[in-house]
């Protein structure tokens, strides 16, 4: 497992925009989305913990119109009134699970990721230092969890699976943590998350 410095460093390191974008199509050429792309923008919350840092994720409620029932980070469209992106990952993450702006140390960001949907994200990475209050949205999120980094940088932990989507076979990434189903864009900026801690 990385120190805390290094993972710092190496998150603050990568640069604040990519000319590259991640996205769906990564595994899937031509499965694109069509027309506009929505700005949106997600935290990734790194936590702290004495035991060794963890993601902090939620289950999204099963009613939703996005990505109903899914496992993400909290996050969603960017708005007028939302400065930069980490602005709105930020305002999101206190909207949906109560996390408190003042307790998160806003250190990089990952790739913009283009999901299949319309939703270019950007991801932001904050630190997050216990101890903190989570009070998720009862409209929003069904449950707030942590998963350990040790298993998130673990690649034997990257699965990729195939299920068929409209005709075509649909390639994605896949981590199964315990009884947790983490699938799509979420893995996929997970697993973008370890390259960068694996880069030098």
């Amino acid at each position: 497992m990385l120190p805390h410095d290094k993972i710092l460093e190496r998150i603050a390191r990568a640069p604040e925009t990519r000319a590259v974008r991640r996205g769906d199509h990564d595994l899937n050429p031509g499965m694109g989305p069509k027309g506009p792309l929505t700005p949106a923008a997600v935290l990734v919350p790194l936590v702290l913990r004495p035991g060794g840092p963890t993601i902090l994720l939620t289950q999204r409620t099963d009613h939703l119109h996005d990505h109903a029932g899914q496992i993400s980070f909290p996050g969603g469209r960017i708005e007028d009134r939302d400065a930069t992106p980490e602005a709105a990952a930020l305002r999101e993450a206190e909207e949906e699970v109560g996390l408190d702006p003042s307790r998160v140390e806003l250190v990089g960001r990952l790739d913009t990721y283009v999901v299949r949907t319309g939703f270019e994200v950007t991801p932001a990475v904050g630190i997050v230092r216990p101890p903190f209050d989570v009070k998720p949205d009862p409209f929003e999120v069904a449950e707030v969890f942590e998963v350990p980094l040790a298993f998130i940088l673990n690649r034997d932990n990257h699965e990729r699976h195939s299920r068929e989507y409209k005709g075509a076979r649909r390639f994605f990434y896949v981590m199964q943590y315990e009884d947790r189903y983490i699938w799509g864009a979420t893995a996929a900026m997970l697993v973008n998350l370890v390259d960068i801690l694996d880069t030098p």
